[in-house]
């Protein structure tokens, strides 16, 4: 966890290029020109290393301006160094990135939305991007989040679509490709769905000679098809989608036709075996299969692949996925991680058979380097980064420092996950009275029908409420729908053995902190961890009565939460009383610049959730931030004590499931 304690809130190369043609609107495409024809013999060995980035969300630089610190764990400018010494080590690479580049931070939204830029001003990442020379990237789902209009803008791409201006801006220096979005006016892709390049591989053969000889690599982008649940408000009547199979399995065969040697998928999402649809978010290990596809570049999932070593990975145990080596239905694959913690490395193996280049999966491999070194330190940054976006991180800072409010008690997710409501509950109350007024103006259809709010723990000051600017949704559920919505955030935690004298870990890591929903508004209720899945909320009540499954309830979350995302039981974006234009962040700050002064009594101490009380053996452990045992004490944890301090920044403390503080006020 990495809260921010606020008492004052603030708005803290040589390649020859071509584009696919006739397959949408794109920037002109320099004319293909052909590989030379260099006699390359069969049998003769090359290495391609493959580099790719992935879910930056403009972290440009070191630093987080919400905390007005530099944090050495993250940062474009830190994984540009990786790419240099990756470019040192292996004699021939190419970089890719693989989507939600232009949105995550403070800096983003004061170029996207506080300072709009130009027309003839490139975005700070893809000055940073360009710098480096990139080679070819994809648009991933929160590229979406802040319209069509900006998007087409900044990426200098003409899209045919409704509201969208033709225009010629200044875009990224490399072609960015995405099959799977298609606009509603012509049935095209509004990007190029492919591309390729024609590279000149340095080799050195077996007597020594160093030879030169060419190859062609084809790349195609996807990104998740549920963008049009998540953005509908931007995307609705505009484009639609197709699955990631079936758009391959449209245009594969076209860029095949071009004589390229390897296909690269740079598709921006993760890893899932379950059944394949075309909604799917994750369905790589399905585009896996398809024959025309020989590399996978993946994201969306802000997790590394491959992960040896770790047991605890999401993508252990999954069929026909090594990850030790990278590789998915025996193709090589990477996912680098997120923020700019670390580069995305495929060591391609290339034998040279019947005319073009193959992979030789037998001496391939796959890896994730990190920016933080085995000693605990970091990379440097490559400081030409912080000199080309100088004038725009420095405005951003001002923005960010801009004092709205302040508060009398550190607002922290310390201990969020044992009942520590401080950072949630501003956030409940605000987004309960943004809908409240808004339902007596413009839907007294839903008058006198309660209104909850439900806020999860990626929240550190009222400039980032959440991760991402998702805006505010209400959605309208019955009894058993919001017991089954509690049901799924209470997935957060491992069941417990009472009977057990060891040590058990309480939190369940593989489930994300983001969907541990707490819902407040009057709604109390128990979590009994010593049950399954499905069947530890207890005492469900409202206002002290007890819950019916059928009493209806109007519950503010956000656009991602309330169409699906999280795989919440009866969210489905079917059931959407209200999609506000404004994001939850910036009903926050309105909120807080109209309260102005918040006390904890009112705004920091509703803890309304509990858990069940049960006695253990043993002691039931949770890892937080050290030397934080007092926040826990003033938010009035008693039962939470202090094991061991880990060393590494953390401690291991226990809850008492027993004691009886954890009664919910």
């Amino acid at each position: 966890m990495r809260p921010a304690l606020a008492v004052s809130f603030r708005l803290a190369t040589i390649f020859t290029l071509s584009l696919a043609a006739a397959c949408g609107p794109t920037r002109p495409a320099p004319r293909a020109t052909a590989p030379a024809q260099t006699v390359v013999a069969d049998g003769t060995r090359a290495e391609l290393a493959i580099l790719e980035s992935t879910d930056i969300h403009s972290n440009v630089l070191s630093y987080d301006y919400y905390r007005l610190a530099d944090d050495p764990s993250i940062g474009f400018e830190r994984m540009a160094t990786l790419v240099k010494e990756a470019r040192a080590e292996f004699p021939n690479t190419m970089l890719f990135d693989d989507g939600d580049t232009i949105q995550g931070t403070a800096l983003a939204d004061y170029q996207a939305l506080v300072k709009p830029v130009g027309c003839d001003e490139e975005l700070a990442i893809y000055r940073a991007m360009d710098a480096l020379g990139y080679d070819g990237g994809t648009i991933g789902n929160h590229e979406f989040n802040y319209g069509l209009p900006f998007l087409a803008q900044v990426t200098d791409q003409a899209m045919n679509v409704d509201g969208v201006a033709a225009q010629h801006c200044k875009g990224p220096a490399y072609p960015l490709v995405l099959s799977n979005v298609f606009s509603k006016r012509d049935d095209k892709p509004i990007y190029a769905p492919y591309a390729w390049k024609d590279k000149v591989l340095k080799i050195k053969t077996q007597d020594g000679r160093e030879i030169e000889a060419p190859i062609r690599i084809g790349f195609i982008g996807f990104t998740p098809p549920p963008i049009m649940q998540w953005d509908e408000r931007n995307l609705e009547g505009k484009v639609y989608t197709k699955g990631l199979v079936e758009a391959a399995r449209q245009f594969l065969p076209e860029l095949r036709a071009h004589n390229v040697d390897l296909v690269i998928a740079i598709s921006h999402g993760g890893i899932d075996a379950s059944p394949y649809g075309t909604t799917m978010e994750n369905a790589n290990w399905y585009l896996a299969e398809e024959p025309g596809i020989d590399v996978l570049l993946l994201g969306h999932s802000h997790a590394a692949f491959p992960d040896p070593g770790n047991a605890k990975s999401r993508f252990n145990n999954l069929p026909e996925v090594d990850n030790q080596r990278g590789f998915i239905h025996g193709k090589p694959a990477v996912m680098g991680n997120y923020w700019g913690k670390s580069l995305g490395v495929i060591e391609l193996a290339l034998v040279r058979r019947d005319g073009h280049w193959q992979i030789d999966t037998s001496a391939t491999h796959s890896e994730v380097r990190d920016i933080k070194k085995a000693d605990g330190s970091y990379v440097a940054p490559d400081a030409d980064i912080a000199t080309l976006i100088k004038p725009v991180h420095e405005a951003t800072i001002a923005y960010v420092s801009t004092p709205i409010g302040d508060s009398n008690f550190a607002m922290t997710t310390y201990f969020a996950d044992v009942g520590e409501v401080t950072a949630l509950q501003p956030v409940n109350m605000a987004q309960r009275e943004y809908v409240e007024h808004y339902i007596a103006k413009n839907l007294p259809q839903y008058a006198g029908i309660p209104v909850l709010s439900a806020a999860a723990l990626a929240i550190h000051n009222a400039a980032d409420l959440y991760l991402y600017p998702n805006t505010l949704t209400a959605v309208k559920i019955d009894g058993a729908t919001l017991k089954g919505w509690l049901e799924r955030a209470a997935e957060r935690f491992n069941r417990i053995d009472p009977a057990k004298r060891e040590p058990q870990e309480l939190i369940n890591r593989k489930f994300p902190s983001y969907n541990f929903d707490v819902i407040q508004g009057g709604l109390t209720y128990a979590i009994d961890v010593t049950r399954p899945e499905q069947d530890r909320i207890r005492d469900l009540r409202y206002r002290g009565k007890p819950v019916d499954a059928s009493q209806s309830f109007i519950v503010v979350t956000n656009n991602y939460r309330a169409s699906g995302g999280g795989r919440f039981p009866g969210l489905d974006g079917s059931n959407i009383v209200l999609s506000a234009p404004d994001a939850n962040r910036d009903v926050l700050i309105a909120w807080v610049r109209q309260h102005k002064h918040l006390a904890r009594g009112a705004n920091g101490s509703e803890r309304n959730w509990r858990f069940a009380e049960v006695r253990t053996a043993g002691p039931v452990v949770f890892v937080s931030a050290s030397g934080k045992l007092d926040v826990a004490k003033a938010s009035g944890l008693g039962e939470v004590k202090l094991v061991k301090d880990n060393g590494d920044g953390f401690s291991t403390y226990a809850v008492d499931l027993a004691a009886k503080q954890h009664k919910a006020r």
